[in-house]
């Protein structure tokens, strides 16, 4: 199992790569994936599923040029779908592009399997009100998007955010994972679920 990220997009999110077995999944193509169809075709990777953790446009800019070129299918929050009728889903805030439309399928919650891989899709909602975690048990890592950051959480002053249901969903869904999980979050570096449970400033006054 391999993971590889790329900062793609105006706000430079991560977009993540997780390959087995000459398969991959792509986790939030927040801009061109120009880069992310290179890595594919030179580790000659089959795409199966491109996998959405929530739909702001900052994480769905490449949705519908990777679905063109590779025929993965797109699956997404279905509690996050009323955003596409707004500019923080649909594009156009703060002078940044339109997202170019694409279909998707709604993400089944509970298990699944991807790339050949188990993965649990956890409903963790607060940054947005539909917003998923993908969790791989086998590779060790959890997809994030914005719910938690190294050092930090996401915001949840956009519509349908909420902290007390972004905290919920961190304490409930990611702090019972293994230690050792690795966290891929939307933005900034990788970390783990005993260094967020343990040093994290939002949850830190819950240990007092």
């Amino acid at each position: 199992m391999h993971i590889e990220s790329f900062n793609l997009g105006p706000l430079e999110t991560n977009c993540h790569v997780l390959s087995h077995a000459g398969l991959a999944v792509v986790v939030d193509p927040g801009g061109d994936p120009a880069e992310v169809l290179t890595h594919l075709r030179d580790n000659k990777l089959t795409l199966t599923h491109i996998l959405v953790t929530h739909l702001h446009f900052d994480h769905i800019y490449g949705c519908a040029a990777l679905n063109r070129t590779t025929g993965a299918a797109v699956l997404s929050p279905p509690g996050d779908a009323e955003l596409m009728q707004t500019e923080l889903g649909a594009g156009g805030m703060f002078g940044l592009p339109r997202v170019e439309p694409f279909a998707s399928s709604p993400a089944p919650l509970g298990q699944a399997t991807f790339a050949g891989l188990e993965c649990q899709c956890l409903a963790t909602p607060g940054h947005s009100p539909g917003s998923l975690t993908y969790y791989f048990p086998q590779a060790g890592a959890a997809f994030v998007g914005d719910l938690i950051f190294y050092r930090s959480v996401g915001r949840t002053d956009f519509p349908g955010g909420s902290t007390a249901r972004l905290k919920q969903s961190v304490e409930q869904q990611i702090f019972t994972l293994p230690g050792d999980t690795v966290l891929y979050s939307g933005h900034g570096l990788e970390t783990t679920v005993d260094s967020e449970r343990t040093h994290n400033p939002f949850f830190m006054h819950d240990m007092l």
